[in-house]
């Protein structure tokens, strides 16, 4: 069966550590491009002073900038989520949002610079917003991107 962007945010919303972290998945574009994932903030995913937990607004940017270009590049490159950064700006209440963008010039670029086997490193970035629009945190995400080795020896032999 083929991984549709529908079909992928089902499953990442049904996913146990999504599903029992408040963590929904709107959707995938269907060329890949862009996700919006939601956080609603309950009993379960607030901290002591009633916000939201800091680990469960991490969780919720974990995977989508690596998903977004893995999808993009194929399955002639390895793609890796490498590293994370939160900045907290103000309490997150009520229902968060972050919405994760990759075009397509961007990932060409990735495609460009990992030709040969070349290893990339490559930081996205995110706000995490109220209902009200406003932010709640800064988040950025380092992706690793490495053409395949045997796509780079077929390449040469």
């Amino acid at each position: 069966m083929r991984m549709t962007p529908r079909r992928l945010a089902i499953g990442m919303s049904l996913w146990a550590p999504n599903l029992f972290s408040g963590i929904r998945v709107r959707r995938f574009a269907p060329d890949w491009t862009s996700a919006e994932v939601a956080l609603h903030v309950n009993l379960f995913t607030r901290n002591y002073v009633n916000t939201a937990f800091g680990g469960s607004m991490s969780a919720m940017t974990d995977p989508y900038f690596f998903m977004l270009v893995r999808h993009q590049l194929g399955g002639d490159f390895v793609v890796w989520d490498t590293r994370g950064e939160i900045e907290f700006v103000k309490p997150g209440r009520g229902v968060l949002t972050a919405r994760f963008e990759v075009p397509r010039e961007r990932v060409e670029e990735l495609r460009r610079r990992a030709h040969g086997g070349a290893k990339v490193l490559e930081w996205f970035e995110t706000d995490i917003v109220d209902a009200d629009g406003d932010v709640v945190a800064r988040v950025r995400r380092e992706v690793y991107v490495r053409e395949k080795r045997r796509v780079t020896e077929a390449r040469t032999a």
